[in-house]
């Protein structure tokens, strides 16, 4: 899942995918199984996630797919631990993106040689 800082008001469900690395069928399947992912939507149906949406997508990511949580496991995660979840799955993100950037160093040092 890549780290990048959320810097748009709004994002397609396609931009979206790719920042989790998810098809866009498992984000819009997700979206019918938990009510906090509610993107706007406009006159044609196109999806709209907020920063918001991406955090909340980004803690379903966390539970189902690295915890291993099923679905109804997650949603009563979400409805009872909301606020520890999130904390977890930012502490996360945080964790990825230093990773990188020490990666990234390792790298470039190593290149130098």
């Amino acid at each position: 899942m890549a780290t990048e800082k959320l810097e748009k008001k709004y994002y397609k469900i396609r931009e979206v995918a790719e920042m989790l690395g998810l098809p866009a069928s498992t984000i819009r399947f997700w979206e019918s199984k938990f009510t906090i992912i509610n993107p706007k939507r406009n006159d044609k149906g196109t999806r709209f996630y907020t920063p918001s949406d991406v955090e909340k997508l980004r803690m379903v990511f966390y539970l189902v797919k690295e915890k291993g949580l099923k679905i109804e496991a997650a949603q009563e995660q979400l409805r009872h631990n909301h606020t520890n979840i999130s904390r977890h799955s930012q502490a996360i993100e945080r964790l990825r993106s230093i990773r990188a950037t020490l990666q990234s160093l390792l790298d470039a040092t190593a290149s130098m040689r």
